[in-house]
């Protein structure tokens, strides 16, 4: 697939993971026998985009020194949400670009394939944010896992309206199947004009990159998605997720 590439990626791995009961930053936590966040570098390494921007916190030294300097690192020193993460890394990004790609260091399967249709998607349509959604027939077996993320709401006309976070959500929200991963392809100068304008009015009190989503319909802005398969979405954070992970790997 022909992509630009003009990309910048930034890779959250701020997280501790308290639910992994381990000690380890939650993107150190072993998946057959490599770090979660390692699966996931294996495949971006092979994009011809620039070096990826990770955003470290807990334990940031672990991270770093597991990692090598072979990436640029942005510190985040509270971790207060995904969109003051995002936040963080955007006064350390520079050089030209025409999007601005956002990973998470847990979720190890997310594919070549994915990352390049969300950015040759931003490159076609010229969207502020394009993202990529998953749906399930249920939240039975290994797919329970998607019941804790957020659901996506949809115009009449299908297009996207706005996604809303399992502990914000009404119980019919709850019921829909078609959830949100959280990998966004943003043009990168609304990307940044607006990550100053989030607020934490919800139950966690944390600034979620998700509020971009709202923010960008109410400005008549149309948010593009791609369809991508449920398992690429699967991250770990318990030890019941990670054995459905390996699971996978089998």
């Amino acid at each position: 697939m022909e992509i630009p590439n003009k990309v910048k990626i930034i890779i959250l791995a701020a997280g501790k993971g308290t639910r992994m009961e381990s000690d380890l930053p939650k993107v150190l936590v072993h998946l057959k026998g490599k770090s979660l966040i390692k699966h996931l570098l294996e495949r971006v390494d092979k994009l011809n985009f620039d070096t990826p921007y990770i955003v470290v916190g807990y334990k940031k030294e672990q991270v770093m020194h597991e990692l090598g300097d072979k990436y640029h690192y942005v510190v985040q020193e509270e971790q207060l949400g995904t969109g003051h993460a995002v936040n963080t890394a955007k006064n350390y990004i520079k050089g030209d670009m025409q999007s601005v790609m956002i990973l998470y260091g847990d979720q190890p399967f997310t594919s070549v394939e994915t990352i390049e249709k969300l950015v040759a998607k931003q490159d076609e349509t010229k969207a502020k944010v394009v993202m990529a959604t998953v749906r399930v027939p249920d939240f039975e077996e290994w797919r329970h896992c998607f019941s804790h993320f957020s659901r996506v709401i949809r115009k009449e006309n299908s297009k996207i309206k706005n996604t809303v976070e399992k502990k914000d959500a009404n119980e019919e929200e709850l019921k829909i199947k078609e959830v949100n991963p959280c990998y966004f392809c943003f043009e990168p100068a609304w990307l940044w004009d607006h990550l100053n304008k989030l607020k934490n009015e919800n139950a966690q009190k944390e600034y979620y990159l998700t509020d971009l989503i709202k923010m960008a319909t109410e400005e008549g802005e149309e948010i593009e998605d791609i369809e991508i398969d449920a398992h690429e979405a699967l991250g770990a954070n318990s030890k019941e997720e990670l054995a459905i992970l390996e699971n996978f790997l089998k």
